[in-house]
C-alpha cells in the first residue's frame, strides 16, 4: 500500500500559534530569564546577605505570580527547589 504524498494543504499541518499562546510563551520565557538572573545573583554576589537573598526570592515569586496568577504550586514545585539549593550552597549554616 502506498503512502499518500505530502500535501501542504493537509489538515495535519499544525495551525500557527494564536496571539494568546504567543503571549504566554513570551511570559514563560521572561519568567525563566528572571529566575536565572536571581539564581546568578544569589550565586555570584559576594556582598549579598541572607536577608537580601530571601527578599530576592520572595520578590521573584511575587513577580511570577503577577504574571501567572494562581500558579503558586507550579512555582513552588518548579523554581523553589532550585532557589533553595543555591541558598543552601551559599548560606550553609542557615
Amino acid at each position: 500500500m502506498e503512502t499518500p504524498p505530502d500535501n501542504p494543504d493537509s489538515e495535519t499541518q499544525p495551525s500557527p500559534p494564536s496571539e494568546e499562546d504567543e503571549c504566554e510563551r513570551r511570559q514563560r520565557r521572561r519568567l525563566q530569564i528572571m529566575v536565572n538572573m536571581v539564581l546568578s545573583v544569589l550565586s555570584q554576589d559576594a556582598e549579598l546577605t541572607f536577608e537580601e537573598a530571601n527578599k530576592m526570592i520572595d520578590d521573584c515569586r511575587d513577580a511570577a505570580l503577577a504574571m501567572f496568577p494562581g500558579k503558586e504550586l507550579a512555582f513552588d514545585m518548579i523554581y523553589r527547589p532550585r532557589l533553595e539549593r543555591v541558598m543552601k550552597e551559599r548560606f550553609p549554616r542557615r
